[in-house]
């Protein structure tokens, strides 16, 4: 049994404890917000944050997020009052909207750290196969 907080909720699962932190958000816990992109931390869209830090879950081991604060996109906010939530739907950011919780994840972190908006944009390396990279630059230009 590994110990997990997940979205401030206190949880016990029972899994190998090298399983990826993802398979354990998505197919244990019903949390499919965290999406599987490449399982080599190059795409980003399975980004949550641990302990406020910006984590690939596809690599990141179930023993390692015991004991610590995970975040996911569904924690994020109970009603898309985070900031950045409320710049993507005002600029319409999302296309097919897969890898849009790793984009805002990784948004999450560096907004945490205190970065502006254009420093955010310019520091987020998760991929788009959309292509929607001009709104969401638009969109995090608009955080103070």
């Amino acid at each position: 049994m590994i110990s997990l907080n997940v979205n401030g909720e206190s949880l016990q699962v029972d899994v190998d404890p090298e399983m990826p932190l993802l398979w354990v958000l998505r197919d244990v816990l019903g949390l499919t917000g965290t999406k599987y992109g490449c399982g080599r931390e190059l795409c980003g869209a399975c980004t949550v944050l641990v302990d406020g830090q910006r984590e690939y879950s596809c690599v990141y081991e179930a023993k390692e997020a015991a004991g610590r604060a995970v975040t996911t996109v569904e924690g994020l906010s109970p009603n898309r009052s985070n900031p950045i939530q409320k710049a993507w739907i005002k600029k319409q950011v999302p296309q097919c909207g897969y890898c849009q919780s790793g984009m805002i994840m990784a948004a999450e972190a560096k907004r945490r750290e205190g970065a502006p908006g254009r420093e955010i944009a310019n520091e987020l390396h998760n991929l788009c196969v959309c292509g929607t990279y001009q709104r969401i630059r638009q969109a995090l230009n608009t955080l103070k």
